[in-house]
């Protein structure tokens, strides 16, 4: 295959009490439909409470089924729960290795591997990360397996949470800790992908399009397909929109094309608090 095109959506947060994330994954279906990519990737927060609502997890599934091309997914904070930080108070809910089986029993897998076009594409689930979870340490040993395995290809890696805001040793604020895969696991997985041509990280969770180069990785954060947080509850980094990630992959390149599907809307956070109630 001289050619690999996928689409990243993320932080879907589908439910079906959620009239304006579902409008507007059928829009971003529509312009799936219409470009027929390869695959598409959901980079996590595939349902909006994956931990406390087992229903949204089944409707999430149900809708991405429908897609015209087949999917793959890595899990966010809202499919599983979240990690602790060396900072910050304890994540609310805290990742369980029941909601990682919920989610793998209906989703799909958490983490994976396969080539295509001449690259080496990894998924990840970031969420385990300092847990202390069995899986945490599995998944570790599985990915030193494939890094020996990668064989000059070039790699692109796809994560829920990006690897820092602007720097590797950025420190952990208390406001800011959960954004990031926290340390000292950033560090290990900075150090076990430098042994590989590491080209691309693709990841989602902020809630803000971005786009950046460090050194020889391009960091390419995608919004959300559903809705953005407004700068009263979230400090402005980059871009706050929702839509997609368009990437084409060639045998030594690619290409990125951020893009708004037609019909797509910015659905503020406070809408779903109103839709939530009491919930909230």
């Amino acid at each position: 295959m001289s050619e690999f095109r996928i689409t990243q959506i993320s932080d879907t947060h589908l439910g079906r009490r959620f009239p304006g994330l579902i409008a507007n994954f059928q829009a971003v279906s529509e312009h799936i439909d219409a470009s027929r990519p390869d695959l598409v990737i959901n980079t996590g927060d595939v349902s909006f409470d994956g931990p406390s609502g087992r229903d949204d997890v089944m409707f999430a599934k149900s809708l991405h089924a429908a897609l015209p091309v087949d999917c793959r997914y890595i899990p966010g904070n809202h499919d599983i729960g979240d990690n602790p930080t060396a900072t910050g108070p304890a994540p609310k809910p805290p990742v369980t290795e029941a909601h990682r089986q919920q989610f793998r029993d209906i989703i799909g897998e958490d983490h994976w591997s396969f080539d295509a076009a001449g690259w080496r594409f990894i998924g990840l689930n970031s969420l385990v990360m300092n847990s202390g979870l069995a899986f945490e340490a599995e998944q570790f040993d599985w990915l030193a397996s494939e890094i020996a395995g990668v064989k000059g290809r070039p790699v692109a890696l796809f994560i829920h949470k990006p690897l820092f805001l602007d720097l590797p040793d950025d420190p952990e604020l208390p406001e800011t800790s959960i954004r990031y895969v926290p340390q000292p696991a950033r560090q290990r997985l900075i150090e076990m992908f430098s042994r590989v041509d590491l080209r691309l990280i693709a990841s989602g969770h902020v809630h803000q399009r971005r786009d950046f180069t460090f050194r020889h990785a391009r960091h390419v954060w995608a919004p959300s397909t559903g809705f953005k947080i407004n700068d009263s509850r979230q400090d402005r980094i980059a871009i706050k929109e929702t839509g997609l990630v368009e990437y084409r992959f060639a045998s030594d390149s690619f290409e990125v094309r951020h893009v708004r599907a037609a019909g797509q809307v910015d659905v503020d956070i406070e809408e779903l608090f109103a839709q939530m109630g009491s919930e909230h």
